[in-house]
């Protein structure tokens, strides 16, 4: 091994916790320790410590087969303090016909727990944070950490997003990493795809997709969510993917666009919207050339999740 490759190693690699081994924790936990493993050290916290610890077994074993060692335990918040990640996937599952907003009142509860917790620790490092409704959990983390915005993310669109490439790219039969089109806002009912910024190469997608093709994959993106969770429970092998991808993204200092949910100061909130990541969270958020009716569509999306952050009670 050269040396240049030795310190890249190690300047890639960190430690990472997390909190919450239900099925998106462990998609995630999984997805970490057998894909590109840039993680030194992964510790799992559970309120059921049990769980954790016998997840964390499961888990050591599956990495025995990667070419460099990643440390896997079951822990506890002491664990937060020289972590350079923390991913909170705990919270109420979405229950069959239940919307995001239901969950606000159940897991603003359990964030708050979470993150009084973490505070304590002196953690300086990144949130990341997948509990749903993830943009008004995202921002109710910025007000309880007392953290710089740029190191508090959220999921955000970014499964909204792989859910949308799929599908265009299963009506046009074209690899979905050539394709370059996003979903933006409220990850929920009212996100939204500016389609007149949406592009496969070079090409506008108008060239390939109808205006009625396009509104049926917005509507099948939209009901995909609901469509797996009255099929199988619950969602989580799609976002375990998009959170190891955005955690590798900023343990690599990548540079690469994700649509996480990041802070917006005019509209004091958090929503989807492309932005540049690297190891001190995100760098800053692009700003898309959309058309008026696009914008509103927009607006009537950071409105949903403010009138949701509205009802939380932060003092």
């Amino acid at each position: 091994m050269t040396i240049t490759l030795l310190l890249n190693i190690i300047r890639v690699m960190g430690k990472v916790v997390l909190i919450g081994c239900g099925n998106v924790g462990m998609s995630y936990a999984y997805s970490l320790v057998t894909s590109k493993n840039k993680v030194s050290e992964l510790v799992l916290i559970d309120v059921n410590h049990k769980k954790a610890e016998g997840e964390a077994l499961d888990l050591q074993h599956a990495a025995v087969y990667n070419k460099t060692r990643v440390k896997i335990k079951a822990g506890n918040y002491e664990d937060c303090a020289d972590a350079n990640i923390i991913c909170i996937c705990a919270g109420a599952t979405q229950l069959p016909g239940e919307t995001r907003p239901d969950l606000l009142n159940r897991n603003y509860k359990i964030m708050s727990n979470i993150v009084g917790a973490i505070t304590k620790t002196g953690f300086k490092g990144i949130y990341l944070v997948a509990t749903n409704p993830v943009d008004v959990m995202t921002y109710t983390v910025l007000r309880l950490s007392g953290a710089k915005p740029n190191k508090v993310i959220g999921s955000g669109t970014t499964l909204d997003t792989s859910r949308l490439r799929h599908l265009i790219g299963e009506v046009t039969s074209i690899h979905p990493k050539n394709i370059h089109s996003y979903v933006i806002g409220e990850h929920g009912d009212t996100s939204m795809v500016p389609w007149s910024c949406s592009f496969i190469g070079l090409n506008k997608v108008d060239q390939f997709l109808t205006e009625e093709q396009c509104s049926q994959i917005v509507k099948q993106v939209r009901n995909s969510a609901y469509e797996i969770i009255e099929r199988k429970g619950s969602t989580y092998y799609g976002i375990g993917i998009c959170l190891q991808d955005i955690t590798e993204a900023i343990l690599e200092d990548s540079g690469e666009i994700k649509t996480v949910s990041s802070y917006s100061k005019e509209h004091d909130t958090y929503f989807g919207m492309p932005s540049i990541l690297s190891k001190r969270g995100i760098v800053r958020t692009l700003g898309l050339d959309m058309r008026p009716i696009e914008r509103e569509k927009l607006d009537k999306s950071i409105k949903a999740i403010k009138d949701m952050c509205n009802d939380i009670n932060f003092e």
